[in-house]
């Protein structure tokens, strides 16, 4: 067992067996590093991750270079924050963290820390990890209903007011990148934007890409969090 970093007691566990060798893993797999503070919960998640065909777990000394950063932790604390921060800078990984009791005051915190994802500990059973790194690495978000509503109440107490008539205003989104956004915020994925807005499933993502990179934000999660709070849909 090690440590990730000296200034956090966030650890990766290598469980027996050890990780598959580089030259056994398969291009398709989506390498994913956990970070835990409590060692059992760790396991926990391992040993559900592990079983998947379509994931690749790695070992503490090649953490960084993951494709989905998985946080695990009993609450979102100032040491949970400071380790979201510091994989938000890391531009290889995107992130999820996996929570067991959930403030609607954290949410907007998580989400600006780069957190493209979350998921309650209670409800953390295999198929639902596996849909929330899947979507991760297919650049969508994951957020459960009831916190997708605390966020809109949230941010809904900002939104016109943060507003300079000068500045940020309606027409920094198209109205269909506006209305992308707002299905995004409603939950659904690309395939479902793309039914309901009758565009391909390539330009749903080129658009949703285009208005992150415009932006200069980080997800969808980020940019309907984004949207919200300055009021653009």
């Amino acid at each position: 067992m090690s440590g990730l970093a000296k200034e956090s007691t966030f650890m990766i566990v290598q469980m027996p067996g050890g990780p598959l060798p580089a030259s056994v893993g398969r291009p398709d797999r989506v390498t994913v590093a956990v970070y835990a503070q409590d060692l059992v919960l760790h396991i926990g998640i391992i040993q559900q991750l592990r079983q998947r065909p379509e994931l690749e777990l790695l070992p503490d000394g090649e953490a960084d270079g993951a494709q989905i950063s998985l946080v695990v932790v009993d609450t979102v604390d100032d040491e949970v924050t400071a380790l979201l921060q510091r994989l938000q800078r890391n531009t290889a990984t995107r992130t999820g963290l996996v929570v067991g009791t959930f403030e609607s005051a954290a949410l907007q915190r998580v989400i600006e820390s780069g957190v493209g994802a979350v998921l309650r500990r209670s409800e953390a059973d295999q198929d639902r990890l596996l849909h929330l790194v899947l979507a991760l690495a297919k650049g969508e978000g994951v957020l459960p209903g009831d916190l997708l509503g605390k966020l809109l109440s949230h941010v809904g107490s900002l939104q016109r007011s943060a507003l300079d008539p000068r500045g940020l205003s309606l027409s920094t989104l198209t109205a269909r990148e506006a209305d992308m956004l707002r299905l995004v915020a409603e939950g659904l994925d690309t395939s479902e934007i793309a039914e309901k807005t009758s565009y391909s499933e390539r330009t749903v993502k080129n658009v949703l890409h285009e208005v992150t990179t415009r932006l200069q934000l980080r997800n969808r999660a980020h940019a309907v969090g984004y949207a919200l709070r300055n009021g653009l849909i």
